[in-house]
This record gives structure tokens, sequence and C-alpha cells, in this order.
């Protein structure tokens, strides 16, 4: 992927050299984003070789067992570069940082500093005492703030094109098998002048696709404003100008209501598409899950944004094999799948986090059951998208492009609205007689469908970014 190293002017005097290891979700990734930044402003550069740099920073994730299981590769891997002498130092940050704190230099003595989810700010100041060998500060953790902090002037690892836009931090849910408030305190929203000048400096950059983010995005503005104010948000994110598309992650099943969805419907840059994690649908599951909602209610919700957002596309993630789930509930939940035919799903078997409330309730189950039930529901997901998939050939749709095919010239990788980077499909394109580039977008046709991705030839003139006006350019809303 390509990164803008010349979008954040940097010091004229190099302190040292360092490399970076992002691991885990899009929220993380804005945090490695705005720590690069950071010490871009401060005079560090960024190499892609750790053998040779001054320090290594690892930001982690620990939300459950298998990111955990990468995160310490990652870091037994740089700890090992250190011993070796190829790299000074090692800086471990992030949730597994948040959550292991102590434990985790008690157990790896040779980490240099540990810096927590919200120490982040001060990731200048651990770099200089860590190049300058001056006297050693092996633990920074600073206590979840009242307010996001700001996430501007990033160092951009995502393509170009697109970037992820996180508008608040935290989560109230207390979902029993979730250990992210924990790591990441409670919800938090960033001001909305603030939200709306990191989507300005993130467009004047060359962003086209924004992706908006948070650990309960529907919850946006409730701690801030005393009510929910994601429509808002939207209407003025919808009047950034440079940018062509906007996709909304991480809805969680409350506050959806018909004000929110119209306003979705109404502005133009918003691309049908909708992330709802949803976890389970039977409502014993949901109850020990305390999810705050039924079956019923998720039923109303789906029927009423399939209503207002005709063609929309729905994502959602659930979890197989949680405390006590039988055969029965876990039917109760293919059912639900059959009947929403969601276009997009992922499916996770429980994690066993011993922090967690869903630790202490009783019918944990073998591993093999937990698996099998994945599986079983993926069968059913897989045939219920490929005939999406399959519904799709022969539209014309805008594509964005990604990255070249790699030895296949005059092919490229790219996605519809309907596909997220990373957790979705891919549509390849070919067939122009214009030359194309990363991150224009491309009127195709719909040629072929194969399994989980599509297959399109580029039949329109690329449309290019528009130029970016300087200042803000907020449409203005009767939202309270």
């Amino acid at each position: 992927m390509s990164t803008d190293f010349q979008s954040i002017p940097a010091s004229k005097d190099i302190k040292g050299s360092y490399s970076f290891i992002s691991l885990g979700c899009a929220k993380n990734t804005v945090d490695s984003e705005r720590m690069m930044g950071l010490l871009k402003l401060d005079g560090y550069e960024l190499v892609a070789d750790p053998v040779g740099s001054d320090f290594v920073i690892v930001n982690t994730c620990g939300f459950i067992e298998n990111a955990r299981t990468e995160s310490f590769a990652a870091i037994d891997e740089m700890l090992e570069l250190k011993r070796e002498g190829k790299t000074k130092g090692v800086i471990v940050s992030g949730c597994l940082a948040e959550r292991q704190k102590e434990q985790l230099l008690e157990d790896r003595p040779d980490i240099d500093s540990l810096v927590g989810v919200f120490g982040r700010e001060e990731i200048t100041e651990i770099a200089d005492r860590l190049v300058g060998d001056l006297a050693e500060q092996r633990i920074v953790f600073q206590p979840a703030p009242i307010r996001a902090l700001p996430d501007m002037d990033r160092l951009q690892i995502t393509p170009k094109h697109f970037a992820y836009l996180k508008i608040s931090e935290g989560c109230d849910r207390l979902c029993t098998f979730c250990a992210i408030p924990k790591m990441r305190g409670k919800h938090a929203t960033k001001p909305m002048e603030n939200v709306i000048a990191e989507a300005e400096q993130l467009a004047a950059k060359g962003v086209r696709e924004l992706i908006v983010v948070a650990q309960d995005t529907t919850y946006y503005g409730m701690d801030l404003y005393g009510e929910p104010r994601l429509a808002e948000l939207l209407e003025k994110l919808n009047a950034v100008e440079g940018l062509d598309w906007i996709r909304l992650m991480y809805f969680y099943p409350m506050y959806i209501d018909e004000k929110l969805l119209k306003t979705i419907a109404a502005c133009e840059k918003i691309v049908p598409y909708i992330d709802m994690p949803l976890q389970h649908a039977d409502d014993v599951m949901l109850k020990r899950m305390s999810r705050r909602v039924n079956q019923e209610q998720m039923n109303q919700q789906i029927d009423l944004m399939r209503k207002l957002l005709p063609d929309l596309v729905l994502r959602t993630t659930f979890i197989t094999g949680f405390p006590g789930e039988t055969e029965e509930q876990f039917q109760t939940l293919i059912d639900f799948v059959k009947r929403h035919r969601f276009e997009r799903m992922g499916v996770f078997t429980y994690s066993f986090e011993p922090d967690t409330p869903a630790a202490r309730i009783e019918g944990h189950l073998e591993d093999e059951i937990k698996e099998d039930r994945r599986r079983r529901l993926m069968e059913v997901q897989q045939e219920i998208m490929f005939e999406y998939n399959q519904s799709q050939v022969g539209k014309t749709v805008d594509i964005i492009l990604d990255q070249p095919v790699e030895g296949q010239p005059g092919v490229w990788i790219g996605r519809g609205s309907c596909d997220a980077p990373d957790v979705d499909g891919i549509t390849f394109v070919t067939q122009t007689d214009h030359e194309l580039k990363e991150g224009q977008i491309v009127e195709c046709e719909i040629v072929a469908s194969q399994g989980y991705d599509l297959i399109a030839a580029a039949v329109g003139v690329p449309k290019e970014s528009k130029p970016v006006k300087r200042g803000l350019n907020i449409l203005p809303s009767n939202q309270g």
C-alpha cells in the first residue's frame, strides 16, 4: 500500500529512524497514523525495514486470543532483532499494552517502553528518551479522556485514496464477551468541528473514500450533546469538498431511527452500505451477551433499513459457540440469517476472555463445537453471498481502484460501494481504452462473479478527484 510521506512537513533535522508495525482494527490504524504523524513532525524518519533502525514501534491488538497471539509474535520478532543488535529499541503500544500493563514487561523485560492506548500523544518524548539514552521511562499510561483524542496530522498508511475517520472512542455497551471498555474506556465523542476538520485535512491530501469508524457509531454525540447527533455529523461530512464516498461502519442496533436513515438516503456521498455487528439472534443468547436488544427489535430495525435504503448492502458479524448456546439456539441464528440474507457477513467463534463477565457464565463449549457451528453458518452465508454476487452481473457500477494486479498488465483490484477494504470481497477490473491509476473511480460493467469476488470491464472515463478548496464547507442543518 502506498503511503503519503509528503503530506506532513518533516522537521529539518532528522533525529533518528524507526519502523512501525500496526496490528488490529481500523481504530488502531488511526492511532498508528497519529503516532507516526507526531514522530514525523518531531524529526523522526519512518523506514520500512526494522533492521538498522533506531527503534521499532509495535502497535498491538488485545481484543481476542488470535489477535493477542499475532501481537506477541510481532513483539518477539522485534525483540529478537534487538538482541541481535539490528535495532536499538522496541516500543510496544496499543490495546495489548493497555490490557496487560506490567505483566507484559514481566514476561518480556527487553521491551524498552510500554505505551497504553491513551499514552500515544507522548510518543515523541518516549522516542527522545530512547534515542538519547536518557533515564528509562518504561511505562506510559494515561486515563481515558473525556473527549476523544485529536487525530489530525496523521501519516497515512492506507492507500492515499481512502482513510479511516474515527468519530469517537471507547464504548458504554458492556457486552459480556468484550474487553474493549477495559482497554479503551467509556464512550467519548469527538467534537463535531474536530471531526470535520480532520475530514477536510484528509480530503485535501487526496482521500476520496472516507470510512467512518468508532466502537459504537450510532451513539455519537450522546455524552457530549445529550443526544445522538450522527445524522447531523453525516450531513456536514457530506458537504466536505473532495470526498466522493463516505462509508459507515460499526453501527450498534440502537439509535437507528427513520431520521438517521433518511439522512443517509439524502446524502449523495454516503454509499448504500452499513456495517452493523449483531452477534446473535436468539433472545436468550442476546440477553447473556448483554446486547440490550431482542430479535424482534432487530427484525423491525432491518426491515426499516431495507425499506428506506432499498439498495442497501448490509454487513454484519456473529459469534458462534457463546457459553450455553444450544443447538436449538444456534438454529435460531441460522433461520435469522436465511430470513434477512445479509449481503456481507463475518462469523467468529467465541473467544474465552478471562477478564470479561462471559468467562463466568456456565456452559462453555468445546472448540470443535464452536468451529463446527461457524462452518455451518458460513456455508449458509456463502450460498446467499454467491447468489447476491451473481445478481450483480450485467449491472453498471462505479469501482474505486485500489492497486494493479502484479504480473497482469491492465488488470486492477478495485471495490464497489458494496465492499469495504480488507473485510469484504474485491472486483477485478479489466479492458479499458484509458490509462488507469490508483484511486480513480471508474464506471464498470460487472461481467462475471467468481465466488466472493467480481470481475468487471471498465466502460467509462475515469472520474478524477475534484480540486479541494481550503476552509470549512458545512451544510447547514436544522437538527439542533
